[in-house]
């Protein structure tokens, strides 16, 4: 049977057996894999840690019936000791993790894979703050699945903007022509730092306060629970405080 290799970022483990782990990985050419990794519970593993949630390998496989196996893992991204170090990061890169495995399958996606690589690694050098790093995430994972939201033109009728009655069934901001009775309404603000973390204005979305953020983390949490067909479980878990980025002290 072939053997094959392709560098992948962790998205979840379960434990197989006394020393096994099944790991489900996102990779840059194959899409989704799901494959066993033999013995990595033991501590003379040789790449146990290397195959643990958020951690980017070149990985080998050997192709099986059902389930493939790992033969080998090289480090490529090691961001799990700098994500788990901090609860909101972990909680952040949780969710990622979550809704790239919601959104891939089998059928390769190399966009979908670097964003989420990106993300970890942005969120492991502690660049922006931990819930606009993943609101911006969750916004362009969405978009490359399909599910592209409008902040400025009705989502309904294309009308041009601004418009601030927001429906997220509907899939974004809509004309008032079309918007249903009681529909909420966005204030300038908050929709332009929800067009920034879509579209990687991290100047405006850094410097955005506290209150505005909060309002676009709710947003976007509904507009991902709502296209998401059982929602995700860790989203519940994310602090969605409003706290300004920080750098992260490095130990002495």
């Amino acid at each position: 049977m072939p053997v094959y290799r392709d560098d992948a970022v962790v998205l979840r483990t379960h434990k197989l057996g006394e020393a096994d782990r099944i790991v489900t990985l996102l990779t840059r050419h194959h899409g989704k894999v799901r494959a066993v990794a033999r013995g990595v519970r033991r501590t003379a593993s040789k790449f146990g840690a290397r195959l643990e949630p958020f951690m980017v390998a070149d990985v080998q496989f050997y192709e099986g019936r059902t389930l493939d196996t790992i033969t080998q893992a090289v480090t490529i991204g090691s961001y799990g000791a700098e994500i788990t170090a901090d609860y909101a990061s972990y909680t952040a890169a949780s969710a990622m993790v979550e809704t790239a495995d919601k959104l891939t399958e089998e059928e390769p996606s190399l966009q979908q894979y670097l964003l989420l690589v990106g993300a970890l690694r942005s969120l492991a050098r502690g660049e922006h703050g931990p819930n606009a790093t993943l609101d911006s995430y969750l916004l362009r994972a969405l978009s490359m699945a399909g599910w592209a939201p409008s902040f400025h033109d009705c989502a309904v009728t294309g009308e041009p903007g601004p418009h601030s009655a927001f429906v997220v069934q509907l899939g974004g901001v809509v004309a008032e022509s079309v918007a249903p009775p009681g529909t909420p309404r966005l204030d300038t603000s908050t929709l332009e730092l929800l067009t920034a973390l879509l579209t990687g204005d991290w100047t405006t979305a850094d410097a955005a306060d506290g209150p505005v953020r909060s309002r676009a983390s709710g947003i976007v949490a509904a507009y991902t629970q709502w296209h998401l067909e059982r929602g995700l479980r860790s989203l519940e878990h994310v602090e969605r405080g409003p706290g300004k980025p920080q750098k992260k002290v490095q130990p002495s």
